[in-house]
């Protein structure tokens, strides 16, 4: 197996991030529960799309481009920290924002700006469409004798989700006795990513993503996973139970749970760190559900990769309040 950092890769994020035991979690639901802070990589308010954009950026680089563009909500943080990231490396980038949700200048948008990013919003729920606007203003700059790199949505392409494989291996050295890994699924490259890292460096290890957009994750997350480990030139020896996918969309994608508040309310007040409430912090809240039903089996740690996300905070209400949930 090739290890992830020898791929072409930009220094971009400060790795590895911290990763340590939930104390005052743990001592409350009765388990080792340990967070992994990839919001602390350094970046803006951080986030693991930063692992991702380190090989797609560099890619990019090397392939001579100037502009990149990306998609994704009008609060995305992928779309956010390709933004700020694009400027540091002296890049143009254009975000095709979905126009839906918060479209004021408040959260991501207001960093969006902030790092000089061009923001064409999209009425339509249709990426093909999105897409093909890309491919459009792509034949129209290079024409002026520009080169562009279109990053899909969150970034979670094979070569994207390598650097969530090295997330994995920096838990594994990390943590001890891991038994679960526990992540948001928005776009599945982070889960992706940590499914095959964990099968590389975590033997026996399950992940739960907790999906927050309607999408089939449990196949796109074992294929995009396969996909990395083909690159990789590695092999993904399934095993029952290895990954599974629990739905946390409530409502609707970014429409916060008014039932998670209380969760990200209790981990604020215990330990100080902050979820947002319509990626995180519905993973937090289900993650703990599913701990309060019996379903992490074993008696390994708990291991919460906290994705980043806390611009969202600024341009959303919190519902519902009261208190701590357990």
């Amino acid at each position: 197996m090739k290890n992830p950092q020898d791929l072409p890769k930009l220094s971009l994020g400060l790795f590895p991030t911290p990763c340590y035991p939930l104390e005052g979690v743990s001592a409350r639901y009765g388990r080792d529960i340990w967070i992994k802070r990839d919001d602390l990589c350094g970046v803006a308010l951080g986030g693991s799309k930063v692992r991702k954009l380190e090989y797609l950026l560099a890619e990019a680089q090397n392939g001579g481009c100037d502009t990149v563009f990306t998609t994704g909500s009008a609060q995305s943080n992928h779309a956010m920290l390709t933004a700020v990231c694009a400027a540091r490396l002296g890049m143009r980038c254009v975000l095709f924002l979905k126009k839906r949700g918060i479209t004021e200048p408040r959260g991501n948008l207001t960093l969006d700006r902030l790092y000089g990013a061009e923001i064409r919003f999209m009425d339509t729920d249709q990426y093909s469409y999105i897409y093909d606007q890309m491919l459009a203003l792509d034949e129209e700059l290079s024409a002026q004798g520009h080169k562009c790199c279109a990053i899909p949505v969150g970034g979670s392409t094979p070569l994207g989700t390598v650097g969530c494989v090295a997330c994995a291996e920096e838990i594994a050295a990390q943590c001890d006795s891991v038994g679960h890994m526990v992540c948001a699924v928005g776009t599945g490259g982070t889960a992706a990513g940590l499914l095959l890292g964990a099968k590389c460096y975590l033997p026996g290890a399950r992940v739960t993503g907790v999906s927050v957009y309607p999408d089939s994750f449990e196949d796109i997350v074992p294929q995009l996973a396969e996909d990395t480990a083909a690159l990789l030139d590695a092999s993904l020896v399934r095993t029952e139970g290895d990954f599974r996918v629990v739905s946390r969309i409530g409502d609707g994608y970014a429409v916060p749970n008014p039932a998670d508040t209380p969760y990200i309310e209790e981990l604020a007040r215990l330990e100080g760190i902050l979820l947002d409430p319509v990626y995180t912090g519905k993973a937090w809240a289900g993650m703990l559900e599913l701990l309060k039903a019996g379903a992490f089996p074993g008696d390994g740690s708990i291991v919460f990769v906290h994705t980043g996300g806390a611009a969202a905070l600024f341009a959303l209400d919190l519902p519902g309040s009261g208190a701590p949930a357990a």
